[in-house]
Formats: structure tokens, sequence, C-alpha cells
């Protein structure tokens, strides 16, 4: 296999590059802080699904975007642009995104059968086009620069983007779905998402212009077979991507629980949006102070405390009941550790990579992270199915007055069960060691790409 010794020439400056990397989360979670927040609430009290076949509809969906992911990766390890490998789709995958996004919170009036069949159409294509422009977000940080310490400033510029655009969705959603429903949620929810859709298609294109794959790449192409060798031996790899099932899997099915939990079991669904609010914008605080953190301490225990933190939330909101001015306390307690938490996660996830290269001589940056959000999506898969099946299982019924085994079906989604996955999390993370050593292993890395020159 023939080695490259090409890089791309500079073109954008340090901090155009962070803002660009910033905004694809930004244009992300503009539209799929949507499906996380209130997709499964729209089938199931507008689309008129039952939640039983909307279980069933998230768990067949995301498993089939889950192996879109991989084929990703794939995709990616064996592009070879001019603008290099991870950068072309966010400008391919942008238009596909928002569309698809838009039809999602269309309501056909085909009949019962026409409709699920259509959300099954729409929703697993929405996660396809998700696939084109998430995993390159997570494959290009590798590229984008070796500095480990800059890497830790991109994700955070990129968690502040996130922060913001999953704010603005939590915040701004159901004033507005008010506002231009005219009382209807079917037109609200539609025209709401199709303001979202077109600024986050914007801003991919944004995203686009303001990042260039820096790091020289080791190979002109990557077979399949040379990408998955890159996982042989890789420990902590192996123990970062099982964690992903715990952690993103605690996040997930405590958001999809949300507007259940404020508005059957606290009584105040006005609640829900100053919660949701909450839960976006307080990660910010830290998120920001992360990279500090990192420059004193290794990112194990970084997310350690993080993790610490955010189960203290739970443990508050758990307590308060359906007192409001403890459960926000609560909120922002979880939030601050979530922002600790997922900045570092996200950090980290580049980490294994390039042991995986130093132990291989491979380089499979896409594959590692398609891997990664195959896994993410199966945290989802697992998590809307059980959170559907918990919901049908307490006799849960939209719009009704709930039962109480339905009012605690909705707190095992939303308190109970993503705690008890956070604790699981934190054991698993606990036997992750890579940050002793990497420094070492950089400087390797770096060493055999001066050699290649």
């Amino acid at each position: 296999m023939e080695k490259t010794a090409v890089v791309e020439v500079k073109t954008v400056s340090k901090w155009q590059q962070r803002i660009g990397y910033g905004a694809s989360d930004l244009a992300c979670n503009l539209i799929w802080q949507m499906i996380t927040l209130y997709l499964m609430y729209f089938y199931t009290d507008v689309f008129g699904l039952a939640a039983v076949q909307v279980s069933l509809l998230f768990l067949v969906t995301r498993v089939i975007d889950g192996f879109s992911d991989v084929l990703m990766g794939i995709i990616i390890d064996k592009t070879n642009t001019r603008w290099g490998k991870s950068r072309p789709y966010f400008l391919i995958g942008a238009i596909p995104f928002g569309l698809l996004g838009v039809l999602a919170f269309f309501v056909p009036d085909i009949g019962d059968v026409g409709k699920l069949v259509y959300a099954y159409i729409t929703y697993i294509g929405l996660s396809i086009a998700y696939t084109m422009v998430n995993i390159p977000m997570a494959s290009i940080l590798p590229s984008l620069t070796s500095d480990t310490n800059e890497r830790t400033v991109l994700v955070t510029f990129r968690m502040i983007f996130a922060v913001i655009g999953s704010t603005i969705v939590s915040v701004l959603t159901m004033p507005l779905v008010q506002m231009l429903g005219g009382g209807s949620e079917q037109q609200g929810f539609f025209f709401t998402m199709l303001i979202f859709a077109v600024v986050g298609t914007l801003l991919f294109f944004f995203t686009f212009r303001n990042v260039e794959e820096k790091v020289k790449i080791r190979k002109e192409q990557v077979t399949v077979k040379e990408a998955f060798t890159a996982l042989k031996g890789n420990k902590p790899w192996y123990i970062f991507a099982v964690n992903i099932l715990f952690m993103w899997g605690s996040v997930f099915l405590m958001s999809g629980s949300l507007i259940y939990y404020y508005t059957y079991n606290v009584g105040r669904p006005d609640i829900a949006g100053v919660i949701a609010g909450i839960g976006s914008f307080v990660p910010l605080a830290g998120t920001v102070i992360t990279p500090w953190l990192s420059q004193k301490w290794i990112k194990k225990r970084i997310f350690m405390l993080g993790s610490v933190i955010n189960l203290l939330g739970f443990v508050v909101m758990f307590l308060a009941n359906v007192n409001v001015p403890l459960l926000i306390v609560g909120a922002i307690v979880m939030a601050f550790g979530s922002g600790l938490r997922q900045a570092i996660y996200f950090s980290m996830q580049a980490d294994p990579v390039d042991y995986g290269e130093f132990k291989t001589g491979v380089s499979a940056a896409g594959v590692l992270s398609a891997i990664n959000g195959f896994l993410g999506k199966v945290a989802m898969a697992l998590t809307g199915a059980m959170s559907g099946f918990m919901l049908a299982w307490g006799g849960y019924v939209a719009g009704a007055e709930q039962t109480t085994s339905a009012l605690f079906a909705i707190k095992l989604n939303y308190l109970i069960l993503p705690a008890i996955l956070v604790i699981i999390s934190m054991i698993i993370m606990s036997f992750y060691d890579l940050d002793k050593i990497y420094p070492a292993i950089r400087k390797e890395l770096d060493r055999r790409l001066q050699e290649e020159e």
C-alpha cells in the first residue's frame, strides 16, 4: 500500500476551524434534538401511533441505522478527495438531512397503515442522513490536529455550539409550535422543524467552508480488512465502545421521557421546556472548564467527576418528587456534570484511534468512529424500545389521566433507569488506562510521520 506525505495547504485559521467545527454540532442539534426530545411524543400524541408501534419503530430503525454507521465509516476511510476524507460529507449530506427532518414531522392523511409506513420510511431516511453528517464530525477530529490539547479545545467548541443548538430547540420548540400552529400541533411541529432544518443545512455549508484536514494521512486508501485490523488488541477502544451503550443510553432514555414526566407525573407541562433548556444550556459551564481541567487531570478522572456530579443530580430530582424548585436545582447539578462528562468523552474519542494506529500501523478513524456511532444507535434503539414498552406495560394512554402504574413507568424511564446506567458506565470506565501512556504514543506517531516526509 503506497504511503503518502501530502498535507493539505493551510487555508483557514485556528479560530476559523474551531468555529467551523463547532457549527457542525449546532447544525446537528437543531434537527436531532427535535428527534431526541419530541419525536416520541409527536408520534404518540400528534401523529397517532400507539406506544408499542413507536417502540418497535425506534428499535428497527435505529438498528438499521447503526449498520449504516459502519458502512459510512468504511466509505470515509476509502474516500480520497482534494477536500480530504471526512470533510466532503458535510456538503453532501446537508440537504438530505434537513429535508428528511422536515418530512419526519409531517402528518400525511393516508390512513393508519399508510402513516405507519410513512413513519418508517422518513425516520429511517432521516437517520441515515444523520449518519452521513454525524460520523464525519467524529472521524475528522484526528485529521484536524495532532495536538491533544487543541483537540480538547475543538471538542469544547463543538460542545458549546451543540449546547446552543439544543438550548434553542429545548426553549423555543413548544412556544413556536403554539405560535406557528394556531392551535394545531401538527402544523406547529411541521413549521418549527422547517425553520430549524433550513438553518441547520446552511450551517453545514459553513462547516464545510471553514474546516480542513491538516494532519497527514498515513495511507491514501485503507481496505476494509486493514481498517478492521485497527481494532485488534485495542483494549482502550473496547472499553470506550462498551461504555457508549450505557453513557448515551442514560441520556437518550431520560431525554425521550422528559415531556411525559413533566406533563403527567409533575402536572406542569410548562416546566418541561425550562428543564430541557437547563439540560441544554447548563452543560456549557462544564464544557467550558474542561480544557482547563484536562491540563491538570487525566481525561478518565474528568469523566468520573462529571459522572458523579451527574448522578448527584439524579438523586436530588428523585427526592424532589413534584417540588419544582428542587427539580430545577437537581436538573442544574445533573446538567453541569453532563457537560463535563460529554466534553471529555468527545475529546477521548480520538485517542483510541491513535492507539490503534500505534499498534497496527493503520489509521482507521472512519471505521472506529462509525462503530462508536453504531453503538450509540444501538443505545438509542434499545432505550427507545425500552421506553415505549415501559409505557405500554404501565398502561399509558395518550392525553388521558394516567394510572399509578403508568406514572411509575414514566418515572422509571426518566430517573431510575438512567441513573442505574450512569453507575454502570462509571464501573466500565474504571478500567480505561490509555491516558497514562498516550503522550508516549503521540510522540512515536509524530516521529513516524517525520520519517515519511
